[in-house]
């Protein structure tokens, strides 16, 4: 079942007072106007994945505690069986599939991701996004353009990235849906 807007809301509203953060405080953490963080955080609008990584890195708990309410409980592995994955639709359709979401203490982040395609973003701006740590990603159907740091590209199925994600990054499907492994790499 995908976390809903406004229980991960108010969980993130919680969590910062809880922290005794103000909101422009948290706002300067996610990078974004007070306003627009008091917008997220009150569930009127929708937040990217970018957002709840650095609001659960400020708070110091992990994504899924801000997305489910419940922290991870397995240390020894855990199994995600195809098709399944804790789903988290948060960037214009773009859909995640969290597939470590019951592990405590990760020390990566593993989603797949669906890419809808969105023939203005073949040769538009594409939205740009950073957080701390660094990121690989795996196209395994599709085709992505893929931005960093001023530099561009396209990936084909069976390419793959690995990149700082503190510097601007981008991705789109180009030519069609796009299929990909996206693992996030947190900072010490």
């Amino acid at each position: 079942m995908e976390p809903s807007i406004k229980e991960t809301a108010e969980r993130i509203r919680a969590m910062r007072e809880l922290c005794g953060f103000t909101v422009e405080e948290m706002a300067e953490a996610v990078g974004m106007a007070a306003g627009d963080y008091e917008k997220c955080e009150s569930g009127e609008v929708d937040f990217s994945f970018t957002f709840l990584y650095k609001c659960a890195d400020r708070f110091g708990i992990d994504i899924i505690e801000l997305l489910t309410g419940s922290d991870p409980h397995l240390s020894g592995f855990a199994v995600v069986r195809g098709g399944k994955g804790l789903p988290i639709r948060r960037r214009a359709g773009f859909s995640y599939n969290h597939l470590a979401a019951v592990f405590k203490k990760k020390l990566a982040e593993p989603f797949l991701v669906t890419a809808p395609h969105d023939e203005a973003l073949e040769t538009g701006e594409i939205p740009m996004s950073t957080h701390k740590g660094q990121e690989f990603n795996y196209v395994l159907k599709g085709a992505m353009r893929f931005v960093h740091g001023g530099h561009e590209t396209v990936l084909n199925e069976g390419d793959s990235v690995y990149y700082d994600s503190g510097k601007e990054h981008g991705m789109a499907a180009v030519g069609g849906e796009c299929v990909f492994l996206a693992i996030v790499i947190k900072e010490d």
